[in-house]
């Protein structure tokens, strides 16, 4: 099996959102002091953030609040994000921005592809992936990000000890994530199953609306092993 996905296959769909002024500014003047842009050589971390430090792969930042909010407490940390529709982008450079903070930067592309051509073995002390797109189709499944390629690639990107977390509010999914992290070797789970909610993930917008509405949300959470 090829690196990540299946050859041809994707794990998002570039839909034509909406982009507000205040986000469409903040791509035309914020990416040249944030973005990253794709490339086929990896990225020297220390000669991005200015500095060495731990640095964590967000993948699939959304509208950038837990991003930002995760940067903006851990500023010890260093987080690259990766997002591919431009709504998104706009408002994480918006946040990045108003909040000052010197320890994100942002690259929009297909996750797959700059892990296997941006990001060095080894490099990453942690990874995550909050509420990825659940395919909920069967015919669909086989586009969802979480399968045992994509796996294998990630955890060549991670060090011994990172954690990569995952959460989802589709239980099929849950399950399915489930069993692909505990099939690979070069994890293991820090829980008997899923995990407690971490307080480290901040809760979004998104969220807090589900989970008044009786949402149930699944955190999974796979250590890199040496």
């Amino acid at each position: 099996m090829s690196e990540g996905l299946p050859r041809g296959i994707r794990s998002f769909v570039l839909r034509q959102g909406r982009v507000s002024k205040a986000q469409r500014h903040a791509l035309d003047t914020l990416m040249p002091r944030y973005g990253l842009p794709y490339g086929p050589q990896a990225l020297d971390l220390p000669a991005v953030f200015g500095r060495v430090a731990a640095c964590v792969l967000e993948i699939g930042c959304g509208m950038g609040e837990t991003t930002a909010a995760m940067a903006a407490q851990n500023p010890q940390t260093d987080y690259l994000g990766i997002e591919v529709h431009s709504p998104g982008v706009g408002s994480l450079l918006k946040l990045a921005a108003e909040q000052g903070l010197t320890n994100l930067r942002v690259i929009q592309h297909d996750a797959v592809e700059v892990l296997r051509e941006m990001i060095a073995p080894a490099s990453l002390a942690g990874c995550n992936i909050f509420f990825p797109d659940p395919w909920p189709k069967l015919r669909h499944h086989k586009r969802r990000l979480i399968q045992p390629g994509f796996v294998a690639l990630l955890g060549s990107r991670m060090q011994a000890g990172a954690v990569l977390h995952v959460a989802t509010d589709w239980e099929n999914y849950a399950a399915h994530i489930l069993e692909v992290l505990s099939a690979n070797p070069a994890f293991r789970n820090l829980a008997e199953g899923y995990s407690p909610r971490p307080g480290q993930r901040p809760q979004t917008k998104f969220e807090t609306r589900g989970l008044k509405l009786g949402h149930s949300v699944w955190d999974l959470m796979f250590e890199r092993l040496p």
